[in-house]
């Protein structure tokens, strides 16, 4: 006897109607079709990160209602595209986050996170005035445009925009970077009149001679940096040449582009009319 009419007998038996068909033949098996978001990409309407993204923020409807994550249509199921989905899709974002101490600028290393973990909602500045509403969906493919070391503060920009990345990173960048270095001069004393000058023009790195800077007291114990180029722990290095510590270290403006009251650990979107050169 063949395992359904076994079932069947017992089930006869037992005073129990009988099975209409085997379990893994069951109705509602067949008719579950695909997932929404293999659909979706095997329809040519998102790639199935976008999918997701999108059927999350509410921009994708099955049918008329909204779908959910994890959705799984049928062959005749309607889908329709929110045009803010596209929208979304065409803009490429620029983020300003004053980072704090402890996070390194990209990818994690040593046990210390990316400072791109900060970029929250949570996190967003209250002041933030540009207009652009949080998604998820801005931080694909967003990346650091430069550095600040672990231990630096400050303006740092990530970016989803190469034409950015390029402005300031680029071999051909003269966007000027400002920083306030709070310094102590080993063995006590003042930094000398020639230390300061070969500061701003004298110095080099690693077999190559530095770009003119523009290096003078802030304060008492701070100098204020205002460089073109930017090699890897460059106002340390060269602050050690001229028998400088470097004890604190902030970024305060990229360009025309100015840290200004943004919270350590907040972040704000670059506003429209902002631009660093």
């Amino acid at each position: 006897m063949r395992p359904s009419e076994r079932l069947k007998a017992r089930a006869a038996a037992l005073g129990h109607p009988a099975p209409a068909a085997d379990a893994e033949a069951a109705p509602e098996h067949r008719a579950e079709g695909d997932r929404l978001s293999k659909r979706m990409t095997a329809l040519g309407l998102a790639s199935r990160r976008e999918a997701d993204t999108w059927i999350e923020a509410g921009w994708v409807r099955v049918d008329g209602k909204m779908a959910v994550l994890g959705q799984r249509v049928g062959p005749e199921a309607r889908i329709e595209i929110d045009p803010a989905a596209h929208q979304q899709q065409a803009q490429r974002v620029t983020i300003l986050l004053n980072k704090p101490i402890g996070y390194v600028s990209g990818q994690a290393e040593d046990g210390h996170e990316p400072a791109i973990v900060l970029l929250k909602p949570e996190n967003q500045w209250a002041e933030d005035k540009s207009g652009t509403r949080w998604h998820p969906g801005h931080l694909r493919g967003l990346a650091p445009a430069g550095r600040l070391d672990i231990d630096s503060v400050g303006l740092l920009v990530l970016t989803q925009d190469g034409r950015v990345a390029r402005q300031l990173i680029g071999e051909d960048s003269t966007i000027e970077k400002e920083y306030l270095v709070r310094v102590v001069k080993e063995g006590g004393g003042q930094l000398s009149d020639e230390g300061l000058a070969l500061l701003n023009h004298g110095l080099e790195l690693d077999g190559h001679k530095l770009k003119p800077a523009k290096v003078s007291w802030a304060n008492e114990d701070q100098l204020r940096f205002v460089l073109r180029e930017g090699r890897k722990r460059q106002i340390r290095r060269m602050c050690e040449l001229v028998g400088l510590t470097v004890v604190g270290l902030k970024r305060v403006r990229i360009g025309s582009v100015v840290l200004g009251h943004l919270p350590p650990g907040q972040w704000r979107y670059l506003r429209r009319e902002e631009f660093f050169g």
